[in-house]
């Protein structure tokens, strides 16, 4: 190995790394230098190496470790992709870059992640949701199975790295850090996740001329202050419809009562798909519950009519028919203004309509958000019509190529914004392999 690289440890299980910090790197050309060491920059690094076994690569990464968002991912399991086969209905998940990511999912799909992994000796097992985890339930896997991959093709890594600026140079990317270092590159691949902060990109920006879709959160759940509907922290309908007032947004699925609030899937999906929309509102907006999707107001009423002649002496929270929690059952007719003791011959007909409406179209307040845990992700990036969906590449700079998060596409929770990592970092490792 080259004497003028330091051999380190990054605090990640136990392989042979080169760790670079210093400038040994100023006079020498790296064919491929990705930024950021996340499941996209990993994985394009990983298999432009695979594809060009000449190609000399290194990784850059801010912090001091790799791979952090896949540790954490899942609960510690990394929930890798989704097990879903068809292009068509994959990119349904995705609020933004639904069209470019139908063009890239015939180059790299969920299909060639799980035989991927599985050739490295990762299997992946599908829950009943379809989401896909290691058959292990070990994030570390994952992470494990990538760094063995970039060890054994010679890629080098350097840590507590940040880019300050980009120069393109005489055919040559010159990227400055802060702690001074220069380093030249002959192909570099920009795959340090999503900004916050317009702000952020300005590094990338200024020297590329590319445009930036602002960066806004995606992926949380809703704050309901002061609503007595907390106390049923908790509390999980399995099925649930949620419509965002005023908007034709529309999500189904659990949704889990907090002690902040409402989560779950229906919920985090919602919070994707409007998420400039309720940036835009400034996170003051109202929500509207169908607790039972099967049924709307009317066909609920006439339900409730025929239930009310067949067992009249039967306690309303006993009604079988009604598939919700019971504690959530319960508190829906104490709203409505009845006793949880009342039986359907007692009950009157404007506490009925009530409750009606409670279960179908039971409206809350929400103001502000809560991150959810490790699958907070932006919205935004670098705009879709700038990059080459067949290689990733830049449309303004040569030998640039973006992967990942950086991009404008983001899906919903449920493994898919780890495939479009997966993805984005191999379309854009197949372009750089095939051009050195």
């Amino acid at each position: 190995m080259p004497g003028n690289y330091c051999r380190d440890s990054p605090q990640l299980p136990v392989f042979n790394y080169i760790i670079s910090r210093h400038l040994c790197l100023v006079n020498q050309l790296n064919n491929l230098v990705v930024i950021g060491g996340g499941a996209a920059g990993y994985f394009c690094a990983v298999n432009a190496a695979r594809m060009n076994p000449n190609l000399q690569v290194i990784i850059l990464e801010r912090s001091s470790r790799v791979l952090q968002k896949v540790k954490v991912s899942g609960g510690g399991r990394c929930n890798v992709t989704h097990a879903c086969f068809e292009i068509s209905q994959m990119i349904k998940r995705y609020p933004r870059g639904e069209k470019f990511l139908k063009k890239a999912f015939h180059q790299f799909f969920t299909t060639d992640t799980i035989k991927w992994f599985e050739e490295r000796g990762v299997l992946l097992k599908t829950e009943t949701d379809g989401r896909m985890f290691p058959a292990n339930d070990d994030s570390q896997t994952i992470i494990d199975c990538l760094l063995k991959e970039a060890n054994n093709k010679g890629i080098k890594l350097q840590l507590n790295t940040i880019v300050t600026s980009l120069d393109y140079e005489q055919n040559t990317w010159v990227i400055t850090t802060s702690a001074g270092n220069k380093i030249k590159a002959a192909n570099l691949c920009i795959a340090c996740g999503g900004f916050a902060k317009k702000e952020q990109f300005k590094w990338i920006t200024s020297a590329t001329n590319h445009t930036i879709s602002d960066p806004v959160p995606s992926l949380f759940t809703f704050n309901i202050p002061d609503h007595p509907i907390r106390k049923l922290m908790g509390v999980t309908s399995l099925n649930a419809q949620v419509k965002l007032a005023g908007s034709k947004l529309v999500t189904e699925g659990p949704v889990l009562i907090t002690h902040w609030g409402l989560s779950g899937p229906a919920i985090l999906k919602l919070s994707a798909f409007a998420a400039r929309e309720l940036a835009e509102k400034n996170y003051n907006y109202s929500v509207i519950i169908n607790w039972l999707p099967g049924f709307n107001e009317n066909s609920l009423r006439e339900k409730i009519l025929q239930h009310r002649q067949a067992k009249a002496t039967q306690k309303v929270v006993n009604t079988e028919w009604i598939t919700i929690p019971q504690r959530l059952f319960e508190f829906l007719v104490i709203q409505s203004g009845a006793s949880p003791d009342i039986r359907w011959a007692d009950l009157p007909s404007a506490e009925q309509n009530k409750l009606v409406k409670n279960l179908c179209g039971y409206e809350l307040q929400a103001n502000g958000k809560t991150i959810f845990k490790e699958e907070f992700v932006t919205a935004g990036g670098i705009k879709l019509q700038e990059i080459e969906v067949n290689t990733m590449a830049s449309k303004l700079k040569p030998q640039l190529y973006f992967a990942g998060e950086i991009i404008d596409v983001d899906g919903i929770t449920g493994g898919y914004n780890f495939q479009n990592a997966w993805t984005t970092g191999f379309i854009a490792a197949k372009a750089i392999a095939g051009n050195n």
